[in-house]
């Protein structure tokens, strides 16, 4: 009986560790696992976001990655981003370290999400549910698609994701209420639709208002301070 108690006992304990492990397997092991352009030498607004994007593959731990608007503005409105890659055959993860090491941009993992923000992105989303019944659903069904969107703007965004979601998103397409979103900039591959609303709110600076049937996205007015810029008293 002492036997099989032990025996039982080594199992358990085994299962645990091997379970921690795997828990804590960080973002940066998995993102040093996908290769980038081996010819890339320096990320710069010309090839940045599209390698980037690109090299991101399915796995258990980041479910998107996505450039919120104040990494994206340090890329295309101050044009800030030179960031030389000294290994020889650069990984995602290296090139994550890059960009943190020698610009304004910072990583924040906020699981599923791999955010790559500024000071004056604001990295909680907001998510108003009206609809309970709604909202278990979108978190049961998972999205099967591989998806990329590199300065997507609301229209084509909405598009393209029609058959992905259960609610219809809203505002509709050429609506004013749109005009001011940013672009959206995220690669996404596992996520159940729940998430996926909340990347589209994080990647877009804006907040949802979940309903029955629709999804209705409004700008977020939140703002941190711009990196480089002194703040009035």
């Amino acid at each position: 009986m002492k036997t099989v108690q032990a025996c039982l006992m080594a199992f358990i304990c085994a299962l645990f560790f091997r379970n921690s492990a795997m828990a804590e397997k960080s973002w940066e092991a998995v993102l040093s696992t996908m290769p980038l352009n081996a010819h890339a030498t320096e990320l710069n607004e010309t090839n940045c976001v599209p390698l980037i994007l690109n090299a991101f593959q399915s796995n258990s731990v980041v479910k998107a990655l996505i450039f919120m608007p104040g990494a994206t503005d340090e890329l295309y409105f101050f044009h800030r981003v030179h960031a030389r890659l000294a290994a020889t055959n650069p990984s995602l993860a290296n090139a994550i370290g890059a960009l943190t090491n020698q610009t304004c941009i910072q990583a924040d993992f906020r699981a599923p999400f791999l955010l790559l923000h500024t000071t004056e992105d604001v990295v909680d989303p907001i998510a108003i549910v009206k609809s309970r019944g709604t909202a278990a659903k979108l978190r049961r069904r998972m999205v099967s698609d591989r998806m990329v969107f590199n300065d997507c703007a609301w229209d084509d965004l909405r598009t393209a994701l029609r058959r992905e979601l259960s609610v219809e998103l809203r505002p509709f397409a050429n609506a004013p209420d749109s005009w001011h979103f940013y672009h959206h900039t995220f690669a996404a591959c596992g996520l159940s639709q729940w998430e996926l609303l909340e990347a589209v709110a994080l990647s877009g600076k804006t907040t949802f208002t979940l309903h029955w049937w629709t999804a209705d996205f409004r700008l977020d007015t939140r703002n941190g301070p711009t990196p480089g810029l002194k703040s009035t008293p």
